[in-house]
């Protein structure tokens, strides 16, 4: 067998036909040459596995795995398990890579030791079909620019689009992949960022990411919104909160009220709910005053957690905890 190249591209496929000649040839336009693509055929039932053994019959970059239809986690471990590169690139068959991806990434995590993996931004497709809270996604994704950018969001929804990672592979060797009935893509990354990782972010969109009614993030139970709550849930009760049964949970919304019962199964509960809602505020919920944000003032030693949907009301809030002195990461995270 050849000497190993730098990258190997880890890329899953299940019932894939319509979309997977289009992403292998994306793939193949790279200006990085030198890559391998590990395509796991995770039992499909239609042309998925011939597209993938033509593919690599002409080209021998490429290499076909072939899966028993055992899901997504499993078939990400059979991939890894066959990748030789220092690096790995996650792909998804129905998505598009600019061809300058491998290359960009490349060039940014090894220009910066401190770094672990890579993610860059995104272009979400058929622009015709995206809904405003879509659009509205896309560009809170493609505002993450940094690592601190990346540490600071991780509890409001995945900070890097999972196709984009670019991760050492001596890095996702050592988490590996896990199935615990939550989005694998963010379980892996508060992983890594909780065991104290970088991740760094090519600021050019370099990926088209398909929105299709039938992908998996809109049709796997793991990928529904209550699964990213149990999700956020453990690793704040595990890492944020850890040796703390109290925390001061700003927003008393929907969302807030969801990850407060997330997190009471780990035995946390808030000692003060802040709020601004004048029908709220003099209230007791669960045994916690609700405060306005001056109340905070008391609450020094508290951890807070501001659970507030919205990016620019978080934004108010972020600056409102800086002027009274919290310092994000520290004495406070967000957390929608």
């Amino acid at each position: 067998m050849s000497a190993p190249p730098p990258i190997s591209i880890l890329l899953p496929a299940r019932d894939a036909a319509a979309t997977l000649p289009a992403c292998l040839r994306s793939i193949t336009r790279q200006r990085l040459a030198s890559f391998e693509c590990i395509i796991v055929d995770d039992g499909s039932r239609d042309e998925t596995q011939e597209i993938a053994r033509r593919a690599a019959g002409d080209d021998a970059r490429f290499r076909v795995v072939a899966s028993p239809r055992h899901g997504l986690v499993a078939a990400l471990n059979t991939g890894l398990a066959h990748c030789r590169g220092a690096v790995i690139a996650r792909m998804d068959a129905d998505d598009v890579m600019h061809r300058d991806r491998l290359a960009e990434q490349l060039r940014l995590l090894e220009s910066d030791p401190r770094l672990d993996a890579v993610g860059c931004h995104v272009r979400l497709f058929p622009r015709d079909r995206l809904t405003g809270g879509t659009r509205a996604y896309e560009r809170w994704l493609n505002s993450i620019d940094s690592p601190a950018r990346v540490r600071a969001e991780a509890y409001v929804e995945c900070p890097i689009a999972h196709p984009t990672l670019m991760i050492r592979a001596a890095v996702l060797l050592a988490l590996g992949y896990r199935d615990r009935g939550w989005p694998e893509d963010y379980d892996l990354v508060l992983r890594l960022l909780t065991g104290g990782g970088q991740i760094g972010v090519v600021p050019r969109r370099l990926l088209l990411w398909r929105d299709a009614p039938a992908r998996a993030s809109r049709t796997a139970s793991a990928y529904e919104l209550v699964r990213f709550v149990e999700c956020k849930a453990e690793f704040l009760a595990t890492h944020v909160l850890a040796g703390r049964a109290r925390y001061v949970l700003w927003g008393y919304g929907e969302t807030g009220k969801a990850l407060r019962r997330a997190l009471v199964r780990y035995g946390k509960h808030p000692s003060h709910i802040v709020e601004l809602h004048p029908g709220r505020l003099g209230n007791v919920i669960d045994g916690a005053p609700v405060i306005p944000p001056e109340g905070l003032a008391h609450l020094r030693s508290a951890r807070v957690i501001v659970s507030v949907a919205r990016p620019e009301p978080r934004g108010q809030i972020r600056r409102a905890m800086a002027a009274m002195g919290f310092r994000e990461g520290d004495d406070f995270v967000c957390a929608a």
